[in-house]
């Protein structure tokens, strides 16, 4: 059984990772908070027998095998770090730093290490997303020519606050949001992107000069170009994600959620054809490849190098907006 202690008492944590450590097998026995009354109630709430204050009390405490770090951005660093060299195995939000020599040093700690590490991208546990890799390995809509994401929300208040005006913890869509939409073209298309082009927006809930809205394109290494659209500002989209072929098109629907929800229609010469998708909880399933992991069976379902490529190209759709030119996307592995 992997201990796990969570450096963070977040709300992602309460809503699903406790929950799909459990399901799996795991047992959740910290969480560290900085401020102790949080950490006490957080831990009291979930039937977490302990809380502590400090990085160095989670991160020494010999009944941790593996830590999940969901702290706001800017924090990433040293506490992976910090874990790593503890020995901890490490299971990190997105995006994984808010720089990529930091990103590329919290995987370099963790393979000298020897632990594993992990970023929690769930969009790539999805049946959908895992149904449409398939069947483009498959041939069955020929070659990828196009994809197209759309992945505007509307942010939940109780998840408003840093991601909507504090600059220095990473806050802004393109961070939150987009790098999502990054690893699931990745991982669908089993390609990686070069270049990025985009236009950001500040729609009205975005302060302190941050990105509310964000629109763009990518291109990848064998030529597929890619658009996206993601907003914290739109209450009545729905979501979803598209690769068009030479030989036919992938129509998925409402497939951008936490949620093991959403449709995958196969389109070509003989018609419209609804993939079977085995719908599971999209974290638990993340979980079982990490506790699997651990255990020296598989890999995480997305690695540090898969969260080093998500940040370059959030960082890279940055840039772009900000100086209306288009930008190489270099991931340095």
């Amino acid at each position: 059984m992997t201990r796990w202690g969570l450096i963070g008492a977040s709300t992602i944590a309460k809503e699903w990772v406790i929950g799909a450590i459990r399901a799996t097998g795991g047992e959740v026995v910290s969480v560290m908070s900085t401020n102790a009354e949080r950490g006490r109630a957080y831990a009291e709430a979930n039937g977490i027998a302990k809380s502590v204050t400090s990085l160095e009390d989670i991160v020494g405490d010999d009944g941790v095998d593996a830590v999940y770090i969901s702290t706001t951005n800017e924090l990433h660093l040293e506490q992976a770090i910090a874990a790593a060299g503890a020995g901890k195995h490490v299971l990190c939000e997105k995006p994984l730093a808010l720089a990529l020599d930091d990103a590329l040093e919290m995987v370099k700690a963790a393979r000298e290490a020897g632990v594993v590490m992990g970023t929690n991208h769930h969009l790539r546990n999805a049946a959908s997303h895992r149904a449409m890799r398939d069947a483009i390995a498959a041939g069955r809509i020929g070659k990828p020519l196009a994809a197209r994401v759309f992945h505007a929300v509307y942010l939940p208040l109780h998840l408003q606050g840093w991601r909507l005006d504090k600059p220095q913890a990473g806050g802004g869509v393109i961070l939150d949001i987009t790098v999502h939409d990054a690893d699931t073209l990745r991982f669908v298309l089993n390609d990686d992107p070069v270049e990025a082009v985009a236009f950001s927006q500040v729609g009205g809930m975005g302060q302190a000069g941050l990105e509310d809205a964000v629109m763009g394109v990518l291109r990848f290494k064998s030529g597929v170009i890619a658009q996206f659209h993601d907003a914290f500002t739109t209450k009545f989209a729905e979501t979803g994600f598209e690769v068009h072929g030479t030989e036919g098109s992938l129509i998925a629907r409402n497939v951008m959620t936490q949620k093991p929800v959403g449709s995958v229609v196969l389109r070509n010469a003989a018609g419209e054809h609804e993939l079977k998708l085995d719908q599971r909880n999209l974290y638990e399933a993340g979980l079982q490849a990490f506790h699997d992991a651990v255990t020296g069976k598989g890999k995480p379902s997305a690695t540090g190098e898969d969260g080093v490529w998500s940040l370059a190209t959030g960082l890279a759709v940055v840039k772009s907006a900000a100086t209306g030119k288009a930008v190489a996307i270099e991931a340095g592995l």
